[in-house]
């Protein structure tokens, strides 16, 4: 029989759910963890979900809602390490987790890992626990390093054999495994042996509560824009996401009078590469056309979104699509690649446009129709935002709960 209220551990070892949005190991995945469990916890699950402490300033518990919280646990300095230096303090991370749960009585149905470093913690706890233990890996270094393979030069760091070796034996250790896309799990399928039937395909939703529409006017003014043409790219500062690509785009577009791209996302750790596309978008002769706003709270995202007339985004790879849906949810149409889940989120030529991939000019003419497309050939924002309904969080939490139930019910069979 199912359980009607779960009780989910939630591991995020290396990134905090809470943390500030568009740093280098702070993006989708933090905002999926955090939505997630906000909505699970809304319909009367328990969930709890463990990270390690990133700053001394962090507090133990903090309380997302009436059933989930988020816990801080010490492993390694209380600072911000690289993701892969968290792997040597993954002991210390399950260690101290123990001691948590026993500490205050805690018992739970699953768990619930999201990233290999916290898949890895997982396998451990599933052990001691005997509960079954669900993941997501939101990206795969397999796939990460075909496409450095692919472009014919380094796309950012190589994903060493260790998370390679470590992603293929989790996917035989874990009980099931969620994608968020048909294509992650073929990549699963292809590059670790998966089996298909252990994997279900759950994508990324949106708030539609935060991310909504807005008077264009007045979100210009709210945020001090001139009356330009507008495109804005949100995440992190990354090779991967081809934001250099995108520089590259706007020098076909200088026939667009007042056209400016706004690059949302990075923080000080990442300057070296902010002055490298600033140095590109120099040699070009548009660096006027190019402004580098940093790190956006998210809570103000919307109204970039609502000031802008297309959202772009022109990645190499992208686990699911969750800025796109942010930007439909605002009414703005998007020009994405053919990556993560863009092309079940995009609407050809109605909310925007898919793009087999990232080449300038490819990217300059597909704005360009965007942008010159009159106003009785739009679609009203309106109708932009009702295209992505149907991924509002509570319909996503829904479709995890009923993995879960099914996970949960088939584990409890197998041992009883």
């Amino acid at each position: 029989m199912p359980v009607s209220q779960l009780r989910i551990a939630m591991l995020s070892a290396h990134s905090c759910p809470v943390g500030k949005l568009g740093t280098r190991d702070t993006g989708g995945m933090s905002v999926y963890i955090r939505e997630i469990a906000y909505e699970l916890g809304k319909q009367g699950h328990l969930v709890d979900v463990y990270t390690r402490v990133h700053d001394p300033i962090d507090r133990q518990i903090y309380e997302l809602n009436q059933n989930a919280r988020l816990i801080h646990l010490r492993a390694g300095e209380d600072e911000e390490i690289h993701k892969l230096a968290v792997y040597s303090y993954l002991p210390d991370f399950v260690g101290n987790l123990e001691n948590f749960r026993k500490q205050n009585y805690l018992q739970y149905d699953l768990i619930f890992s999201h990233y290999w470093l916290s898949a890895l913690a997982g396998t451990y706890l599933q052990e001691w626990w005997h509960v079954p233990h669900i993941t997501m890996f939101h990206t795969l270094g397999a796939v990460k390093n075909a496409i450095n393979e692919g472009a014919h030069f380094t796309l950012g760091d190589v994903e060493p054999e260790l998370r390679i070796k470590t992603e293929r034996d989790l996917v035989q250790k874990c009980h099931h495994i969620i994608a968020p896309t048909e294509k992650e799990k073929k990549e699963l399928i292809r590059y670790y042996g998966a089996s298909s039937r252990k994997i279900s395909v759950v994508p990324c939703g949106v708030n539609l509560e935060q991310f909504k529409i807005l008077d264009k006017a007045q979100a210009r003014q709210h945020l001090s824009f001139d009356n330009d043409k507008i495109i804005i790219f949100v995440g992190r500062i990354d090779p991967l996401k081809g934001i250099d690509k995108l520089i590259r785009a706007l020098s076909y577009l200088r026939h667009i009078p007042r056209l400016k791209l706004m690059v949302i996302g990075g923080d000080k750790r990442i300057q070296h590469e902010i002055e490298q596309l600033q140095e590109l978008a120099f040699n070009l002769k548009i660096q006027d056309s190019v402004t580098f706003l940093g790190l956006v709270k998210h809570e103000q995202l919307p109204y970039f979104y609502n000031a802008a007339d297309a959202c772009v985004v022109p990645s190499y790879y992208e686990s699911s699509g969750l800025v796109a849906l942010e930007s439909l949810a605002c009414g703005t149409p998007v020009v994405a690649t053919n990556v993560g889940n863009h092309k079940s989120v995009i609407l050809q030529g109605e909310t925007g446009y898919v793009i087999r991939d990232n080449n300038p000019r490819h990217l300059a003419y597909t704005i360009a129709l965007l942008l010159s497309r009159s106003i009785p050939d739009r679609k009203p924002a309106s109708s932009i935002r009702a295209s992505v309904s149907k991924f509002s969080w509570s319909h996503i939490a829904e479709a995890i709960i009923r993995d879960c139930q099914l996970v949960l019910t088939t584990y409890l069979t197998l041992v009883s």
